[in-house]
């Protein structure tokens, strides 16, 4: 019965973490988890429920977190691909290589693992709004910085305070969206919200050929102008209160003897228990991050370097390449919620792998298929991983450990845009008049639960049993009440 009712995150469960907990499975030995990561790979089979019925079952404040946090990741996005896009134009402004200025890819991926500390404990400990409000009024200064960048070294010096910046939003925009969702809707949720990335990167595609070398200033309005919605983020985020997981948290700590030592004490208790499990996400990340930045960073050069596409031609192929992601990250996001987790993203990967030498090896204009199918696959893993990371993550600090495995990742892998673009100049083409040309697609293709407080025992251990069924009942009326209501809505579509 259970197994029919909860599908792939109860078969997920039973194979050594208690989803959306983290907390482990204490009876199960280190050897018999190893021994069962390949049988419990078996797709569950779960029923496919209606998709529109899944999405049907939030609320409009559950809608409203979903789309602040959509809206402020592909922003972020937006404001990463500026420099992945302008690669050729800076590298001409500041009168260095474009292995130099791929630097400033790479300081922003290694330092976002510091923001993801620094705002995921801010978050985890005083909430989920005002460290969202501080991470935006960052981006509006360092964007508009970028742009008025004189010196090679200040643009390093403003990525790299950019990249801090950027670290910090992952694990917000992730909590905030996916912890308050209907379980049940989850999967699906989780595949729209990450595709926010590639949506980004589709707008900062689109801009770039509207503002770049289309004024005097060159590739510097881009820039200006990506400092700008921020502020109408923050202006939406403030209209919203803290997610109602964080509410009762917060009343859980609230009624032991000390909200600091609680929330102290909460996160001895998620390292003692979540250790392994943290270094596991952190591995995930790393490959994971390896294989976007390794398939998107560098590709538009390459499309334009290697084989001369002209400045259309790689916006078409690129928002072509992004429609993929964002059909891929939604549907197999969806997926995973019938198939489990972790097959879903096995399965798509080896797809995509497949799929590594049509799209970097396709000279003509049939390169946007393989470029659709390939950002399919590399999204579509992808979308399983805003959900997997919360399941996977202890309850006191979902925050914290979605965004800095996440960010951790990135450091791993950070130097991937650099390693393509210096082992790229090693495979050079005639050139094209005074512009040298390298073979960089070779490189690329190398490169190329519940979660509320009543479930969870690393609180229950914190601040103590009686706090935390104490607020889980006062709030059950009002849970139960909002269930009923989604399933009606649910049952009318």
């Amino acid at each position: 019965m259970a197994a029919e009712k909860y599908g792939p995150e109860y078969q997920e469960s039973r194979t050594g973490a208690m989803v959306g907990t983290g907390q482990p499975a204490e009876e199960m030995s280190v050897g018999r988890y190893a021994a069962t990561r390949i049988s419990t790979l078996k797709p569950p089979m779960a029923k496919a429920p209606n998709p529109f019925k899944l999405l049907a079952m939030l609320n409009t404040q559950q809608w409203l977190f979903f789309l602040v946090s959509f809206l402020a990741w592909s922003w972020d996005a937006f404001d990463f691909f500026t420099v992945s896009l302008t690669v050729t134009d800076l590298s001409v402004a500041f009168n260095k290589t474009k292995a130099d200025i791929t630097w400033g890819i790479t300081l922003v991926l290694m330092l976002r693992s510091v923001g993801s500390i620094i705002f995921g404990v801010a978050a985890d400990r005083y909430g989920r709004k005002w460290p969202f409000v501080v991470n935006n009024i960052l981006f509006i200064v360092l964007e508009l910085g970028t742009g008025f960048c004189q010196t090679y070294n200040q643009f390093l010096a403003c990525r790299a305070l950019f990249g801090i910046a950027m670290g910090g939003l992952y694990g917000n925009v992730a909590a905030t969206a996916l912890e308050d969702c209907p379980e049940a809707a989850r999967g699906i949720v989780s595949g729209m919200l990450q595709q926010g990335y590639a949506f980004g990167y589709l707008l900062a595609t689109v801009f770039a050929r509207a503002l770049v070398d289309t004024t005097k200033h060159g590739w510097r309005p881009l820039f200006w102008f990506g400092a700008c919605p921020p502020i109408l983020l923050i202006a939406f985020r403030l209209c919203l209160p803290e997610t109602q997981s964080f509410i009762e948290r917060q009343r859980v700590r609230q009624a032991g003897h000390n909200i600091g030592k609680t929330f102290v004490a909460e996160g001895r208790v998620a390292l003692k228990r979540h250790w392994l499990i943290l270094i596991y996400l952190v591995l995930l990340m790393a490959g994971f991050n390896f294989m976007s930045h390794g398939s998107q960073d560098l590709y538009p050069t390459m499309l334009t370097n290697q084989y001369n596409f002209s400045a259309n031609a790689v916006t078409v192929t690129q928002v072509v390449a992004n429609l993929g992601a964002m059909t891929g990250g939604t549907l197999i996001g969806y997926c995973s919620q019938i198939f489990g987790r972790r097959f879903s993203i096995i399965f798509i990967c080896i797809v995509g792998g497949a799929l590594l030498y049509p799209y970097t090896f396709t000279s003509s204009k049939a390169v946007i298929a393989a470029a659709f199918f390939e950002q399919f696959c590399v999204q579509g893993a992808w979308g399983v991983i805003p959900i997997h990371l919360m399941e996977l993550s202890p309850g006191s600090f979902r925050t914290f450990v979605v965004g800095t495995s996440y960010q951790l990742g990135n450091l791993v892998s950070s130097a991937s845009s650099t390693i393509e673009a210096t082992i790229g100049e090693r495979f050079p083409l005639p050139p094209k008049g005074k512009t040298s040309r390298y073979a960089y697609g070779k490189v690329i293709c190398i490169l190329g639960r519940h979660m509320g407080v009543a479930h969870d025992a690393d609180l229950q251990e914190a601040a103590g049993a009686e706090a935390v069924d104490r607020i889980a009942h006062a709030d059950a009326h009002r849970t139960n009440s909002d269930e009923v209501s989604n399933e009606e809505k649910g049952r009318r579509i």
